[in-house]
């Protein structure tokens, strides 16, 4: 019994932070699909600081596609106007946990869909290995603003996986693309 303990805890530190993150549970991805608004982010990268300020609510629209992919289509206002970035997220083993190549970073990284009513918000983690581990947390809303309790839960959960409270942000709402 002892070793089996040592080996699963040897086996979660080897597969790092990730492993403790479990995914919304009987997750439904027809369910999950359509208009998202990214209504908060926590995001810890020193290169992000500048850009705090900066960030205003953006909208995304969850496709999901025949073969159990995912294009999750993102819409956010620049000062050039509107930009638009398609990402094709690659279902995993695992419902609700998802993998895409990120050619800003030239790395894979994982997203998982940690909670969601799937009518009203939806908490989503995405994790990277950079030169460091870094994560993100999202939070999603079918609309621009949701309950305060809702906000209340993602600073709760942000701050639980070690955000500084100048990391979790609740960006001013833009208009739509």
């Amino acid at each position: 019994m002892k070793i089996a303990l040592v080996t699963i805890f040897l086996l979660m530190l080897l597969t790092g932070i990730n492993a403790r993150v479990q995914p919304q549970k009987n997750f439904d991805l027809q369910r999950f699909a359509g208009k998202w608004y990214r209504v908060g982010l926590a995001y810890d990268s020193p290169g992000f600081v500048p850009y705090r300020t900066r960030l205003t609510v953006s909208m995304g629209v969850v496709e999901p596609q025949e073969n159990g992919d995912v294009n999750m289509t993102m819409w956010s206002l620049k000062s050039s106007g509107c930009q638009r970035t398609v990402y094709v997220y690659e279902k995993t083993s695992v419902p609700g946990v998802f993998s895409y190549y990120s050619t800003r970073h030239r790395r894979v990284k994982d997203v998982t869909v940690v909670e969601t009513n799937y009518t009203e918000y939806a908490l989503v983690l995405k994790h990277q290995k950079i030169n460091k581990e870094f994560t993100q947390v999202s939070l999603y809303g079918r609309t621009k603003r949701l309950r305060a309790d809702v906000m209340e839960k993602f600073r709760a959960y942000a701050a639980a996986r070690g955000f500084s409270k100048e990391s979790i942000l609740t960006p001013p709402a833009a208009e739509d693309c």
